[in-house]
């Protein structure tokens, strides 16, 4: 209704404000933003002036306590006047998004692009007549062996009062062994390089050492252009139908990056000046809104991009707020959607140094496979959507604390036990409540939403086609009428509105994002003639939470030994990281991209027969031995009735041979 506040509106509908006033305007933590524009899929036009006038407390958080930052509001405060898009900055939320793409360790052989370099320069004489950069350069070619070196106009700006601040002793940074790029009076022995991974849902930044190679710290966020749309293609239709579209997401990734790369270096006491020199791998859609290009022509055949080659750029060029020296090198992108994320992933992992037939999986809105060994690699994308990521699901939400991650069913009561985010306990040990902490478990993220339907397949509530067997309901109350279909009852607070429930339509969003997947590997196993898999390696942040048992139950991944089968952590990351801080690396990476077979899933006319046996669990016609001498393959009937009506009583079809 009209004059409701946004605060107490997003109460209402469940969403996630913090305040810890309770709405009076004291704590200041409620701050959203408006969003402008046309939002044709909700039929919006979202307006600043569809709220009310900023009030006194809020005029007061802007000058007195410089609290509010432009174009926020307080949700307490700012009332609803006409229908508005609302964004929910990560700060405000209570329940604020876990991601997880921490660095893991890794022996890197270091060869940066840029060093730092110690010397004294010579006074300047009046019987030799010399200019300063001169001079430096002379310092640099006797002391470190460094010859033809240029510089830019801004060196020569701030060389003089650095050598009078340093009475003639300048630390230089030296990009290459080609360019001065930076200095500083007297000496310096820190130079720090960020190594960036822009997903589609979340960007990591990890600041490295660049003599040692360590990770000093890490930054992780979402990625704001979420607001734009949940997916790549939802963003790709929001530059073509908003003429500044590409403009505003750029802008949006940028500011992001740049926060990010602040709050890194504030965690080791560091200046973002002393960041010299930064990688970043991005999927082709992402690479390009970074750079301002507009990704349109990525949404439709040919799927041409408007570059695949390797960039080096300056950071102004990007608008990022580092050292104005500082180079920023983007991996190359490998096709129209297996990106530099993709050959990021291949930098960290090898598969061309593997005898084994190695499958890369790198999950996420858009999946990214790499299939083969040594001797050929194939690679294509396949468009999983986000339910594996929550969106689509009824009960779905990102990784955060209170989301269920680890389910279990038992066989025979149907009764479920479950692990939330944040709470180390499983839900039937007594202590659970306690650890719980008066925390709300809140939805189902990816890994709890792989584990909830593979168990629910394996106990069989649900058949092998997905369809949930409405019969079970006289075996368990979990079992709920649901329409014309059923539903799983998987967890209760207490309130007949906060029930979290798995729902017919939630397995097919699930089947749909895993058929789309698995098509994908069965294409790379046709074109490099591969009949079976025998390494597997998931990466990625949702990729490093998975279950691998989990993942071939539900027919996420082939059939493999599941001891060959593992995460890879956030291998996409670890290759900027490489490439951060081994320069050979990026000649291995852009010569090995030329090698590799594209294939377009969306052109294969093999992809809607793959496709539709993938629907199935784990899978139609593939018979997964290596699994099922793991665990017993479920003995349900293969398809049930799943209808409401019809009068007569369901009948199930024969057994499963």
């Amino acid at each position: 209704p009209a004059n409701t506040s946004v605060l107490d509106a997003a109460r209402s509908l469940g969403v996630d404000i913090d305040s810890v006033c309770g709405g009076r305007g004291v704590c200041g933590r409620c701050q959203i933003e408006c969003s402008e524009g046309s939002f044709p899929k909700l039929q919006i036009n979202s307006s600043s002036d569809h709220l009310s006038e900023k009030s006194a407390t809020e005029k007061k958080f802007e000058q007195l306590k410089n609290q509010l930052a432009k174009g926020r509001r307080l949700g307490c405060q700012a009332l609803l006047k006409e229908n508005v898009v609302i964004d929910v900055p990560a700060e405000s939320q209570v329940h604020r998004q876990v991601v997880r793409k921490e660095a893991k360790s890794r022996n890197i052989h270091m060869d940066p692009a840029t060093r730092l370099h110690f010397v004294q320069v010579a006074d300047a004489d009046i019987d030799e007549p010399k200019g300063d950069i001169q001079r430096l350069m002379a310092a640099l070619d006797k002391e470190w062996q460094l010859s033809d070196l240029t510089c830019d106009i801004q060196i020569l700006r701030t060389l003089q009062p650095a050598l009078a601040d340093g009475k003639r002793a300048i630390t230089v940074a030296v990009h290459k062994r080609a360019e001065v790029i930076a200095l500083w009076p007297g000496f310096k022995d820190k130079a720090l390089g960020a190594a960036v991974d822009v997903g589609s849902t979340s960007i990591s930044v990890n600041l490295c050492d660049l003599a040692s190679g360590s990770v000093l710290a890490s930054a992780s966020a979402m990625n704001p252009q979420i607001r734009f749309g949940e997916d790549l293609m939802s963003r790709v239709s929001y530059a073509m139908m908003h003429p500044n579209g590409t403009e505003e997401m750029k802008g949006a990734i940028r500011e992001a990056l740049n926060r990010l790369i602040f709050e890194a270096a504030n965690q080791v006491d560091a200046a973002v000046e002393d960041v010299l020199e930064i990688s970043i791998v991005a999927n082709p859609i992402m690479h390009h809104i970074l750079l301002g290009i507009s990704p349109v022509e990525l949404g439709w055949a040919p799927f041409a991009l408007a570059t695949d080659s390797s960039l080096e750029l300056l950071s102004t060029e990007l608008e990022l707020k580092v050292n104005l020296g500082a180079r920023v090198y983007i991996l190359p992108c490998i096709a129209g959607h297996v990106g530099a994320d993709a050959a990021g992933m291949i930098l960290s992992e090898e598969p061309q140094n593997h005898e084994k037939m190695t499958l890369l999986v790198d999950v996420g809105t858009n999946a990214e496979i790499v299939l083969g060994n040594r001797e050929r690699l194939v690679a294509c994308s396949s468009p999983t959507g986000p339910a594996f990521e929550g969106a689509q699901i009824s009960c779905g939400q990102r990784a955060a604390a209170g989301a269920i991650e680890r389910v279990r069913i038992d066989r025979e009561t149907l009764q479920p036990r479950f692990k939330v985010i944040g709470n180390d306990l499983w839900s039937d040990e007594k202590l659970f409540e306690t650890a719980l902490n008066g925390k709300v478990i809140t939805g189902i993220c990816g890994s709890g939403i792989i584990e909830v339907i593979s168990e629910m397949y394996l106990s069989g509530i649900i058949s092998e086609d997905g369809v949930i067997n409405g019969d079970l309901r006289q075996r368990s109350n979990r079992i709920l009428s649901d329409g014309r279909t059923w539903s799983y009852l998987l967890h209760s607070n207490g309130d007949s509105h906060a029930k979290i429930i798995v729902t017919q339509n939630d397995v097919r969003q699930i089947q749909l994002a895993k058929a789309a997947l698995y098509a994908g590997i069965k294409l790379l196993m046709d074109h490099i003639g591969c009949k079976r898999i025998e390494r597997i390696r998931l990466a990625g942040a949702f990729g490093s939470q998975i279950d691998v048992l989990y993942a071939m139950v539900l027919g996420l991944i082939p059939d493999c030994n599941l001891t060959e089968v593992s995460s890879a952590g956030n291998a996409a990351g670890t290759g900027a990281r490489i490439a951060l801080l081994n320069t050979q690396s990026r000649s291995v990476i852009e010569k090995l991209v030329t090698d590799i077979e594209k294939i377009e899933t969306a052109t294969e006319p093999h992809f809607q027969n793959y496709f539709v046996n993938a629907m199935a669990f784990p899978n139609k016609t593939d018979s997964f031995p290596s699994l099922f001498s793991l665990i017993d393959k479920p003995k349900h009937t293969l398809k049930v009735n799943s209808g409401r009506r019809g009068g007569g009583r369901r009948r199930s079809s024969r057994p499963a041979s």
